[in-house]
């Protein structure tokens, strides 16, 4: 096999395992999204408003406190700002 073969075949491999890690990245989302619906719906009976900046800071910092790289804590921030802002446009399960 050729060199040029050989690094499209190890291409090939590292597609499959990305594609792999989205599927259970997409599952783990929605799962995620689920939780927050939950919450939203709680909060009001917790006299508790929808947005809260204290919590959202505490998800970076934990999020800098998992993390081994090989991205940078600002990458995940910024990840996870859209994540966040998102989580907020998800219509509620009424």
């Amino acid at each position: 096999m050729s060199q040029e073969n050989e690094a499209f075949a190890e291409i090939e491999k590292h597609r499959e395992q990305i594609d792999a890690i989205d599927k259970q990245l997409v599952r783990l989302l929605n799962e995620r999204a689920g939780h927050s619906l939950d919450i939203r719906a709680l909060k009001p009976d917790a006299h508790m408003g929808l947005y809260d900046p204290k919590r959202e800071e505490e998800i970076f910092a934990k999020l800098s406190s998992y993390n081994e790289g090989p991205l940078y804590n600002e990458n995940l921030v910024e990840i996870y700002r859209g994540i966040l802002k998102v989580m907020k446009e998800v219509p509620s399960r009424d």
